[in-house]
């Protein structure tokens, strides 16, 4: 009967900790520059562009659809166990 407090409270204390998001944008805090610029590039990235996944962090899906049946070729490294 203890169990039901507890889990009450943690449930209570997760939900208000979820509306606690801040919606404004992202800038360094007072008297810090943003990280330095990466090697190779000309300008320091803002921080959207540093927010913004590439394409290597979030590579697109492929929803190639089989649009023909076809037989599968002959393999010839399947060969059964040796005795």
């Amino acid at each position: 009967m203890r169990r039901w407090p507890i889990l009450a409270i943690t449930i209570g204390g997760a939900l208000a900790l979820t509306g606690c998001g801040s919606a404004a944008a992202l800038k360094p805090p007072a008297g810090q520059a943003l990280p330095v610029a990466p090697y190779g590039a000309r300008t320091t990235p803002t921080p959207k562009q540093l927010l913004t996944p590439t394409t290597q962090q979030r590579p697109q899906r492929s929803d190639e659809l089989l649009t023909q049946s076809q037989a599968r070729r002959s393999d010839e490294f399947d060969l059964p166990p040796p005795n």
